[in-house]
């Protein structure tokens, strides 16, 4: 049986968390230096982050993750077609016209939506309902951050043609355990790569953002980590509250890292400061214990070696049914071991019956527990 199309198994009007991947045609630079010529495309790497945040405060879409690598990017996303059922149409449709805007100020930026473009849009219900389809769609946040970015990095070569070698490369994250795998794999990308020797070296990624938000944390934060009280002996904010506050400098687009199942059950979370689609975190664990889990596998990805988990990481794994090796084998080798949707045994054999298939191609699978998820 033929393989979906993409756009079969990605439904826009359903909750689904995509890993994505874009990569550059030939030798084309995203970012980094071209050893031949000596130029440097670094700056390109900020581009990236700049439209992935802008597209975050206008999309029904979480970003949970990110990587921006010399020639390719991760990106973790989660449709919210929930949240896009909460925004009335005055606000699906400049939401719209900020992405696709009718005029544009000086400087290139999209100029602020007029009453009559608004109701152009919400006056035309089967437009307005495609419209709401696409602020929830993957698909379209790829579009609109890889038409943007090829734009402007054929401006500055001062050349045309094709800058992306295709369509995105997208993979189905069915259940926790191929979630947490897959945004260590991401976040740990250019530690595995060997070019960078720790979270704290691996610039533009999500778990740099993190981290350097929690150095800018003042010393009364800091200590709630310990589980301590502060001088005056009041209780400081928690974590988990702080990554939903306004606070969050640079990862304050990001979907927050841990979830709190009864605050977050509804689409009805939109976060206050209009930076991202929601408040929903991802993860049943805290933010400290994923940079934890994150630095020791960063090590043992580094030495060669797997060493012993650490107690208070190890509850973490065992729920998900791995060992050590399986582990930092998993994070390594995500990329190639698993195809078009990632998950335990059970995780697949749903998702095939779901497309109309009889399995899912997964040589990775054995390294998931079948009990796990």
């Amino acid at each position: 049986m033929p393989r979906l199309a993409r756009g079969e198994y990605l439904v826009p009007s359903e909750v689904q968390v995509v890993h994505a991947v874009q990569r550059c045609v030939r030798r084309a630079f995203l970012c980094g230096n071209d050893v031949v010529t000596g130029k440097s495309f670094e700056h390109r790497r900020q581009w990236i982050r700049d439209r992935m945040e802008f597209l975050a405060s206008v999309f029904a879409i979480d970003c949970l993750t990110y990587t921006v690598l010399s020639n390719h990017l991760h990106v973790v996303l989660r449709s919210r077609p929930d949240v896009v059922a909460t925004w009335s149409d005055d606000e699906a449709a400049r939401r719209w016209l900020k992405l696709f805007p009718q005029r544009r100020l000086a400087d290139g930026s999209p100029d602020e939506a007029t009453d009559e473009e608004v109701n152009m849009v919400t006056g035309n219900a089967e437009r307005l309902a495609e419209v709401r389809r696409r602020l929830s769609d993957v698909s379209w946040w790829m579009r609109c951050t890889a038409e943007n970015i090829a734009r402007r990095a054929n401006k500055e070569d001062q050349c045309t043609g094709r800058f992306w070698e295709g369509r995105y490369k997208a993979q189905l994250l069915l259940d926790e355990a191929s979630l947490l795998a897959c945004a260590a794999y991401v976040d740990l990308n250019p530690v595995r790569a060997a070019l960078a020797k720790s979270l704290e070296d691996s610039e533009y990624t999500g778990a740099k953002d993190r981290i350097d938000d929690l150095k800018e944390r003042s010393e009364d934060a800091v200590v709630v980590l310990a589980g301590k009280s502060n001088e005056r002996g009041k209780r400081t904010r928690a974590t988990h509250a702080w990554e939903r506050s306004r606070c969050r400098r640079k990862s304050g687009w990001m979907s927050p890292l841990e979830i709190n199942e009864r605050s977050d059950a509804t689409g009805a979370d939109a976060s206050p400061c209009g930076r991202r689609a929601s408040l929903k975190g991802f993860l049943s664990m805290s933010l400290s214990k994923y940079l934890e889990l994150l630095d020791w596998t960063g090590r043992q990805l580094r030495s060669g070696k797997r060493g012993t988990i650490p107690s208070e990481l190890a509850p973490i794994l065992e729920r998900l049914g791995l060992d050590a090796v399986s582990w930092c084998d998993l994070v390594q080798k995500f990329g190639k071991l698993f195809k078009r949707a990632a998950g335990t045994a059970a995780s697949l054999s749903s998702e095939a019956a779901r497309r109309g298939q009889n399995y899912l191609h997964a040589p990775g699978l054995k390294l998931l527990s079948p009990t796990s998820g």
